[in-house]
């Protein structure tokens, strides 16, 4: 995210070009010729840049990289609005307030694995900055106690922080909008568990649960499936591919090529000529062979085969979710917007273990957080439907998979794997909840991205 946010800001500077080798990358964007240059290998490839991703913010300082200044004439882009939400006006309340306030205040450099406080009320006794005394989180914290019983009261989503070493976490009403004050002045805040925010339904008896109609059984498990042997990557390719004898005239999306130039993959060479061109034979789309066979065996390696540029899929997709057991039953509740129906509940129990060769770090362990967790369904046509293709993707195991949190950003650790669910039973404070009239929608799209349809139903009975 710093090497995004520092492009961004180069880009909206309108410099020409920006230098990535203070942030720890030995890259040169060039923006009149959207390249990306190696200092080292002077080896150019394309960039892009996307309108459509999220770009969150992020606090702290960045370090400074270098880039050519705009011209005196050259505009400088809109800022980009801020949040409107409680928290953020908080925020930025604080962070104005902060700096007015002088170096007594004054924002201390980002925190390091060496010199991180508690917050205050904690009990730790000490502070690891200079210039930061008990004077200034006291404020704070008065500033917190001030302001946080109008936030509380109104809903506002708080934050957990806990002392360092594990005991005295800070009083619960405070603690939520202590830790945001002290975010926006820049202290360091330790997050211990994801925020209590989740609402779940009121306890439900064995007797009131109930199988699903249409659906056999109320629990599923996965264990690792063994990907397909037997055929070679390239026996596996020439089932999806035409040859092409005259290339176009364009790039292999793949190496950045040409497709008239032999392939510019340089990692173990497969048995076939680089400079050998294929096109997929639903979507069109043409590269090399060399670039193919590369890709495969970088992935799953279970016989099918995803298009690098629209997301095609050939053959049947699987993941590498680890093993674990998938329930679903229905419980005598409503969701917010689905009055009409009960509500379908899958609980989802993925224990820690060691990753395999599937996985990013075989032999090391990955742990995984916040198992067993709750998602919610209407119990409609379409709620149903989505329930039986979500199966579908239990089985293929591409509902989780091994990597790094975005939240906490701890790595080695279970994640969502693109397909969203709804953690969230009576609200939707965090956007995991209902009402939301266009999630079923939503989520059968993302499944449809995977390759999972109401054809994939047709194939799991066969």
């Amino acid at each position: 995210m710093d090497v995004g946010i520092t492009i961004q800001r180069a880009y909206e500077k309108q410099h020409p070009w920006v230098d990535l080798s203070a942030i720890g990358f030995c890259y040169v964007i060039d923006f009149a010729t959207m390249g990306q240059i190696n200092r080292q290998t002077q080896r150019k490839r394309r960039v892009r840049r996307r309108l459509d991703m999220v770009y969150p913010l992020v606090s702290g300082t960045l370090p400074k990289s270098q880039s050519w200044p705009a011209s005196p004439g050259a505009a400088a882009a809109p800022p980009v609005p801020a949040c409107a939400c409680p928290q953020c006006l908080l925020v930025m309340s604080v962070k104005a307030t902060v700096s007015a306030a002088g170096p007594r205040t004054a924002h201390p450099p980002p925190p390091s694995a060496s010199s991180t406080t508690s917050p205050p009320g904690t009990g730790s006794g000490k502070a690891s900055r200079p210039g930061l005394g008990t004077l200034n989180r006291s404020h704070l914290q008065r500033l917190a106690i001030a302001q946080s019983r109008v936030l509380i009261a109104s809903g506002v989503p708080t934050v957990p922080v806990k002392n360092l070493t594990g005991s005295s976490p800070v009083n619960p009403a405070l603690a939520g909008i202590t830790g945001i004050l002290m975010s926006a002045a820049g202290l360091p805040v330790c997050l211990t568990r994801p925020p209590k925010l989740v609402l779940h339904p009121p306890p439900v008896s064995k007797s009131e649960i109930q199988s699903i109609p249409g659906i056999s059984h109320t629990c599923r498990k996965t264990t690792k499936k063994q990907a397909k042997k037997g055929k070679t990557p390239e026996e596996v390719l020439k089932k999806y591919l035409q040859k092409v004898r005259h290339p176009p005239d364009e790039d292999c999306t793949i190496c950045m090529e040409r497709l008239s130039a032999p392939s510019g993959y340089k990692g173990p060479q497969p048995a076939l000529k680089p400079d050998l061109v294929g096109k997929l034979v639903k979507c069109g789309h043409v590269f090399h062979l060399h670039c193919l066979v590369a890709m495969y065996n970088n992935g799953n390696k279970d016989g099918s085969l995803q298009c690098p540029t629209c997301k095609t899929i050939y053959g049947v997709k699987t993941g590498t979710q680890p093993p674990g057991k998938m329930e679903y039953h229905i419980i005598p509740h409503t969701l917010p917007g689905h009055s009409d129906c009960k509500t379908i509940r899958i609980i989802y129990n993925i224990p820690p273990g060691v990753q395999g060769p599937e996985h990013p770090n075989p032999g090391k362990s990955f742990t995984a957080r916040g198992f067993p967790r709750h998602c919610y369904l209407p119990d409609s046509e379409k709620g149903r439907k989505v329930l039986k293709l979500l199966l579908v993707a239990w089985d293929r195991r591409l509902i989780f998979a091994i990597g790094t949190s975005s939240t906490t950003g701890e790595s080695d650790t279970v994640i969502w794997n693109e397909i969203h669910h709804k953690t969230e039973f009576g609200s939707n404070l965090t956007g995991h909840g209902y009402p939301d009239i266009n999630y079923l929608d939503n989520v059968l799209a993302e499944l449809a991205a995977q390759g999972i349809t109401e054809e994939s139903l047709a194939q799991e009975k066969d």
